[in-house]
């Protein structure tokens, strides 16, 4: 990782994390991303929208050294922590996994720093309960409570809501923003979820192969990119 001096992103937050620089990603002679350019902020919340096959995994992959880059670079400005929750993670019925295990499979924890994670995400009833007989909400602030166990910098999200019903999404980026709040983390998030998405952000890049648009939740839904790529009834849709 390359280290320079950090500067600010927005007003609301002064000292940047991490900026991408040209970043590109081929698979084959595919391109995925092209020439991707922002900078992450501490403490920021960004969203990473658009349509299926735009890249937004891949971006959030290439972000974690998980996906090896084609063209330009990724400079962090200091030692960065990272917890992550996948898109998708499935758990076999029949492997008896409770929630307690599913915590610590990638690291340790006490009994009580699991059960302390946990009840911030207000899963700490769960602690015993088998995996697989979660609901969606549920599995998600479990997940979430996995990742904090890492003491995250920078927590990243791949469709953090996939599954969950409309008041469970609401409640799940309510508590991402709390969190983030309470604990000073930035956040890196896909999302399909426009409706909500944008009342819980502070700055949307949406994403098609490149940057289409980027900025406040307000100042995207206007912008003639975002109106084509949605339509232009998702401007007045969207609670801003």
């Amino acid at each position: 990782m390359n280290f320079e001096a950090s500067r600010t992103a927005n007003p609301q937050v002064s000292t940047a994390m991490l900026d991408l620089s040209g970043v590109t990603v081929r698979f084959g002679r595919k391109t995925v991303l092209n020439n991707v350019n922002f900078t992450l902020a501490e403490g920021e919340i960004v969203t990473i929208i658009g349509p299926n096959g735009a890249g937004k995994s891949t971006l959030v992959k290439a972000v974690m050294g998980l996906v090896p880059l084609s063209g330009g670079q990724i400079d962090w400005h200091r030692d960065v922590r990272m917890g992550y929750v996948p898109q998708k993670m499935h758990i076999d019925p029949v492997l008896p996994l409770k929630v307690r295990r599913l915590m610590t499979l990638t690291g340790r924890a006490s009994r009580q720093e699991v059960q302390a994670a946990l009840d911030e995400t207000g899963a700490g009833h769960l602690m015993d309960i088998y995996a697989s007989d979660l609901s969606g909400g549920e599995f998600q602030r479990v997940m979430i409570a996995r990742a904090l166990l890492r003491a995250p910098d920078l927590l990243v999200l791949d469709e953090p809501v996939q599954g969950v019903d409309f008041a469970g999404e609401a409640a799940l980026y309510d508590l991402i923003g709390r969190l983030s709040r309470e604990r000073g983390f930035s956040v890196l998030m896909v999302s399909h979820d426009l409706h909500l998405v944008m009342a819980s952000t502070d700055r949307v890049i949406c994403l098609n192969g490149h940057i289409c648009c980027a900025g406040s939740p307000s100042s995207v839904t206007r912008d003639p990119a975002f109106l084509q790529m949605f339509g232009k009834q998702a401007s007045s849709a969207y609670a801003v």
